[in-house]
């Protein structure tokens, strides 16, 4: 038996004389003439339904009948079947929703009315467009309930978050304006971005991180690319990541535009006032610990009002909001497109992101992948590089060789797969550090010497260098590149000409 997906609006053969008979009301919108003239051209020619079966639903017809007859015709013609009155009528000559409008006879009368199959395409859109409007209006009475409600669980803004959500599954499902594109205007589209970066000086066709080395690699970070910055704690993800998106926003501001991007900043770990606190650090060549005790200098402290005052163009948006749920990311995300043109988004940190109730009762793995899912989606949609930092799990520190690879990502599956790019931080000098060696009792002090004097050298190697390892690029070669680091600014930078044989 066919479900009763539709609205149960009272269907009559005559529904002209029913509006007639009945006094004046507000009537949800509907056109029953166009969802007749359908249901007319497909009885006519089954192909008509080629025309809007990519975006056209039973339960989007305003009478129960219409909507069984146009899910009948669907399985009968996925079937390879022919979908006529003659081969639906043994499903209806039981079948009491059709009672009303004149039992399985209607289907003749349907063929019989059929005006132009041509027509076919433009019946869809009005039945779908009466479909929409009626689920704006349940979607309004939503709101207003819910506003009215006094559950304390449900605030404001996360009303209206879900509100604007709503909107947006509503505004995208069953888009009639998607599908096939002749391949001519993706090649077009492909010799713009490689025109764009030929005209470009660094020759980048994404958006550029100031990072010679990593542009060289990457290209840049590309629009509509999802991309999986990573590593253990204390490597400094989040000072690379502010550094990017410093260098991002800075080149848009005095490009006028032309290069870098708007950046969105969703920092679910640090308040914005830390994450300023970074880049104002790293302008002004001011130790961030110092800043936080209170130990600057006048001098020093008029370096920063200085540079504070030469940052506030800086197109940076943070959203320090904790906890934030993948929804409301992007829907926060959508309103920044909307206001400011966002060109960047930089998420720290994946793992802080909370998913749907549902994926977060089937287990963390599965909410992970609905994250990054939703993450992929928002770079695709919006047409922008997101830029998601990421937690590796603790067994990298149980290797001799402490350098990621891909299976160390937590959640590893999704990410991984999700992900157009990954790359992992790796700082040598960390783990150095905590590896001073010690004199064995069984060790002669010739060989400790010689240890200490091995440890040393790689010290010097290794202090303040850091590499970034480019483990998967979806649209271009792996590897690994060689950055400067100075972790009293928490700044990363291009090595000196010096440092180019490490």
């Amino acid at each position: 038996m066919i479900e009763n997906t539709a609205q149960d609006i009272p269907a009559y053969a005559d529904d002209e004389a029913y509006d007639a008979e009945t006094p004046a009301y507000r009537q949800l919108p509907r056109n029953i003439e166009a969802e007749r003239g359908l249901l007319g051209a497909i009885f006519v020619d089954n192909r008509a339904l080629e025309q809007v079966g990519e975006f056209l639903q039973p339960d989007h017809f305003a009478l129960t009948a219409h909507a069984r007859i146009f899910e009948a015709m669907l399985k009968l013609i996925e079937r390879g079947q022919i979908a006529d009155p003659t081969t639906l009528r043994p499903y209806f000559e039981a079948d009491e929703s059709l009672d009303d409008i004149g039992g399985a006879k209607y289907l003749a009368n349907l063929a019989a009315s059929a005006i132009n199959v041509i027509n076919a395409r433009e019946y869809g859109r009005i039945i779908y467009d009466m479909h929409l409007r009626r689920e704006l209006i349940t979607l309004g009475e939503k709101v207003v309930n819910e506003a009215y409600s006094n559950d304390i669980d449900l605030e404001a803004m996360r009303q209206i978050e879900g509100a604007e959500q709503s909107l947006y599954d509503l505004a995208t499902t069953g888009d009639f304006d998607g599908g096939f594109q002749p391949f001519k205007t993706a090649v077009l589209e492909a010799i713009n971005i490689a025109d764009l970066a030929h005209k470009r000086q660094g020759g980048l066709s994404g958006v550029g991180t100031d990072l010679l080395d990593l542009d060289k690699l990457l290209g840049g970070l590309h629009r509509s690319d999802l991309l999986i910055l990573a590593g253990r704690p204390a490597m400094g993800k989040t000072a690379l990541a502010t550094n990017i998106a410093y260098n991002a926003a800075k080149n848009f501001l005095d490009s006028g535009g032309e290069e870098g991007a708007v950046v969105g900043f969703f920092s679910l770990e640090m308040s914005a006032e830390q994450l300023a606190a970074r880049i104002l650090s790293e302008q002004a060549n001011v130790a961030s610990d110092k800043m936080r005790k209170g130990e600057l200098t006048n001098e020093e402290f008029h370096t920063l009002a200085t540079v504070s005052s030469e940052l506030h163009k800086v197109p940076i948006f943070i959203d320090d909001t904790p906890a934030l749920t993948v929804s409301a990311l992007r829907t926060r995300a959508r309103r920044l497109k909307r206001q400011s043109n966002l060109g960047m988004i930089v998420v720290d940190y994946l793992q802080l992101i909370s998913g749907s109730a549902n994926s977060r009762s089937d287990g963390r793995v599965q909410e992970v992948s609905e994250i990054t899912r939703g993450l992929k989606t928002l770079a695709k949609e919006l047409n922008i590089p997101v830029l998601a930092l990421s937690q590796l799990s603790r067994q990298v520190e149980q290797r001799e060789d402490k350098r990621p690879q891909l299976s160390d990502l937590r959640e590893s599956g999704s990410i991984e797969q999700d992900a157009d790019v990954v790359m992992f931080i790796y700082r040598e000098e960390y783990y150095l550090e905590k590896s001073d060696p010690m004199q064995r009792a069984d060790e002669s002090p010739d060989k400790f010497a010689q240890r200490q004097t091995n440890f040393s050298e790689r010290m010097d190697r290794a202090r303040g260098k850091a590499e970034v390892i480019v483990a998967k690029q979806r649209h271009g070669p792996v590897g690994s590149v060689k950055l400067s680091f100075v972790g009293e600014f928490t700044r990363f930078g291009n090595l000196d000409e010096h440092h180019s044989d490490y």
